[in-house]
């Protein structure tokens, strides 16, 4: 059997033997032509307290009408027949409820004994609307609590009454079977005849529409178990329902509950019980067989750090013979780093299809295009990813795929924020609301996996959702909604559920909403608001050893300490910047650009201000520089640091022989060196960003008072050192090439 065919909705099988005398005596009915996930929903929660429902109409075409509006007197005819091999049985007691958003909470037993002291023959579930016509609802009899009109979603009785009200009249398979019980209740002398009440406190059965906000989830101390219990509560009637109805438009409130109820799917101390339900193991089987992924890559925005995402991308442990790649692209910035990656990558993949700015395809003509070409390639899973979705877990698609669900996201957060790839919730409206348990999900003090009513950025659909529908069913193209919104309206529509899984980390979300690429290396810019991956492009991967005790660090003169800080694409990002800035100073005793308009040791140099980093810089003091500082000079502690002087310093000169320095012609305007001087710094950094020996020759520090130099220096590396008194230096003579230093005089 191929791996794929285990993604196929399968309805549990159960064993034929009644766990108990009551199950013996109790028939259990519902209506499901489709095997939806609500209808999944439905059976795991039956199974749990070991329930046997009959399904009718299981595998015929729906015949009661469009359910969005009055219809279902199918489920009234299919019941009727079903009944009619017990005829002459009148001890039996019948349990009907609908199934795509129908759950149970507790053992049939109870369920069998809160009804019978009601006293009634026949309990049907009550609601706070009369429904499909208001008109009736004069004449309801008045309730002094709870909820007054009949809901047909839920109900049960003996057997010899459930049969005499299926009877009462006959009814079309298309007509509302709501109004035909309801017609049936109205009526006093069959209602009394019949002991038809209606469970309005909600004793047994909830109907949600109308009163989720009286629906609250409690909990129990479970000390045998070790974790705590969960039941639901209706805090208006005081009462502790069994089985719950998500009717109307409460459906998304029932989806929520679902994740802590019926007791036992999850809890605090073992997570998410249920999501080991259905689970797989690629592992059990070989690569070859794996299914094979639609991987669509979507870039709509200016994105920072695009080629960090696309290398995540292309890091997936997941045999790339079994990825067809799609890539869709409308920035034209962008459009070289893509390009380049296709060029590289492209023959790894099973294929590759590249949609380009110059196509002009919309956003939902790309995506509704990546669903048909994953049709078309017989693929068996679809993995939609966004430019902002950094999948940093190299095991990320291969640990949803195990998941097993049919719509699944990993969770993705902006680092630091309660930015998400999930909503908890949905307003009216049907835009962002925050659920209750949202701030615990995203700041993962609750792990699982959660049934939501939203999800973008990254997501895997199995395909045979895909192969099921039609494109008007499932399309990314609906009135007045964006692409994600109206993709995920369409699924809710379908009963389809939507989840995101937080049970490991497996990435993040890049915050793209102050990327500028009118300046020249703008993710260089990104320091403050995606700082994580700023850290991981800029900063020197062997910066932590910098503050490990056990680590003694390199001191090439007295007082004078060398740190790997920065990588060599920060550096080369710098000189890029100043370079396209260009206005570099005529290194003059003269500087307007001074609060006093002089400096006593010019230099040719650019200002951070002067290119827009100075607030990035001095953040980049604070978090990376003073916590060496505060390790090498103990005691001395000024947070956060002050600089004034920030700034990069071009030395440069004019080499027509390489043989002898008398030989050498500066360029009039450039600056080969610098004469002694002492800095106005209680301490000063010196980051070399470009090679010794490579790009320039000669140059260096020398520090006079020791007669120590310092001249192979490393690209990225800082120099570290006090100013003022003890540490005279001058800047060495660069004898080719340009050499270029960051430079920061800190509390002044």
């Amino acid at each position: 059997m191929k791996i794929f065919a285990i993604y196929v909705l399968v309805l549990t099988i159960f064993a034929s033997e009644s766990t108990s005398a009551i199950g013996d005596d109790v028939l259990v009915y519902t209506v499901a032509t489709n095997e939806t996930d609500g209808f999944q929903r439905y059976i795991d929660s039956v199974k749990r307290f070991g329930i046997e429902p009959s399904v009718l109409g299981r595998g015929e075409k729906w015949k009661g009408g469009d359910m969005r509006r009055p219809g279902g007197g199918w489920k009234i005819n299919l019941l009727k027949t079903a009944l009619k091999q017990y005829d002459g049985d009148n001890e039996k007691i019948v349990l009907f409820t609908d199934a795509y958003d129908v759950m149970f909470l507790g053992q049939l037993s109870e369920i069998v004994r809160r009804f019978k002291a009601t006293g009634a023959k026949v309990l049907f579930s009550a609601e706070p609307y009369c429904w499909p016509n208001v008109e009736l609802a004069p004449q309801y009899p008045e309730v002094e609590k709870g909820q007054r009109f009949l809901n047909s979603g839920i109900y049960m009785g003996y057997i010899k009454q459930i049969r005499n009200l299926l009877n009462k009249a006959e009814i079309e398979n298309t007509a509302d079977d709501q109004l035909y019980f309801t017609e049936a209740y109205l009526d006093k002398n069959f209602r009394e005849a019949n002991g038809i009440q209606l469970d309005h406190l909600s004793n047994i059965f909830q109907n949600m529409f109308g009163v989720s906000e009286s629906l609250v989830i409690k909990t129990v101390e479970n000390k045998d178990a070790g974790a705590e219990k969960f039941y639901l509560k209706n805090s208006e009637t005081n009462t502790e329902p069994l089985i719950i109805h998500g009717n109307g438009l409460s459906k998304l409130n029932l989806n929520y509950l679902s994740n802590y109820l019926p007791d036992g799917v999850w809890n605090s101390v073992d997570g998410c019980v249920a999501c080991k339900s259905g689970q797989i193991s690629l592992d059990a089987v070989k690569p070859d067989r794996w299914p094979t992924v639609y991987l669509s890559v979507f870039v709509q925005m200016n994105t920072p750090f695009l080629e960090a995402f696309f290398q995540k991308i292309h890091k997936l442990e997941y045999p790339k013979n079994k990825i067809h790649l799609f890539v869709y692209n409308t920035i034209k910035y962008h459009a070289s780093l893509i390009n380049t990656f296709v060029e590289t990558h492209g023959t790894e993949y099973l294929s590759v299809k590249q949609i380009k700015p110059e196509d002009g395809t919309t956003e939902w003509a790309a995506r509704d295009l990546s669903l048909d070409q994953c049709l078309a390639k017989n693929c068996d899973l679809y993995f939609a990813v966004d430019s902002v979705a950094h999948l940093d877990n190299p095991f990320a698609l291969k640990l949803l795929i195990e998941q097993n669900r049919t719509v699944v996201a990993p969770m993705l957060v902006r680092p630091g924020k309660a930015w998400s790839n999930f909503w908890g919730s949905l307003t009216k409206d049907g835009f962002y609301a925050r659920s209750n348990d949202y701030m615990d999900i995203v700041h993962d003090l609750k792990k699982g996996l959660w049934n939501v009513p939203f999800i973008n950025g990254a997501y895997l659909v199995n395909a045979t959702l895909l192969k099921k529908y039609d494109r008007l069913q499932l399309t990314y193209n609906r009135q007045n909604v964006d692409a994600d919104m109206a993709f995920c309206r369409n699924l809710r529509d379908l009963d389809v559920f939507m989840y995101v899984s937080n049970r490991v980390e497996f990435g993040h979300l890049i915050n793209a909403d102050t990327y500028d690429i009118t300046r020249a290396e703008p993710d260089m810019y990104q320091i403050f608001d995606n700082e994580q991956d700023w850290e991981e492009a800029f900063i020197h991967a062997d910066y932590p050893e910098n503050l490990n005790p056990e680590k003694k660090a390199l001191q090439p003169c007295p007082d004078v300490y060398w740190f790997p800080i920065v990588t060599e694409r920060f550096c080369k990002s710098l000189i890029n910047m100043m370079e396209n800035f260009g206005k570099w100073s005529a290194g003059k005793n003269e500087d307007e650009r001074l609060e006093g308009g002089y400096e006593a040791v010019p230099t040719r140099d650019i200002h951070m201000n002067q290119v827009g980093w100075d607030s990035h810089w001095l953040y980049f003091l604070q978090k990376y520089v003073r916590p060496i500082q505060e390790y090498i000079f103990t005691g001395y502690f000024h947070d956060p640091p002050k600089s004034l002087m920030n700034f990069v310093v071009r030395y440069d000169l004019v080499n027509e022989s390489e043989h002898a320095l008398s030989q050498v012609k500066y360029k009039p305007d450039e600056q080969p060196s610098l004469r002694p001087h002492h800095d106005s710094s209680t301490y000063t950094i010196n980051i070399a960003l470009n090679r010794a020996g490579e790009d320039y020759e000669g140059g260096g520090c020398r520090f006079i008072r020791y007669n120590c130099s310092v001249t192979s220096t490393q690209m990225g590396w800082m120099l570290m050192h006090p100013g003022r008194l003890t540490h005279y230096h001058e800047g060495l003579l660069v004898t080719k090439g340009i050499r270029y230093i960051m430079v920061s005089f800190v509390d002044p």
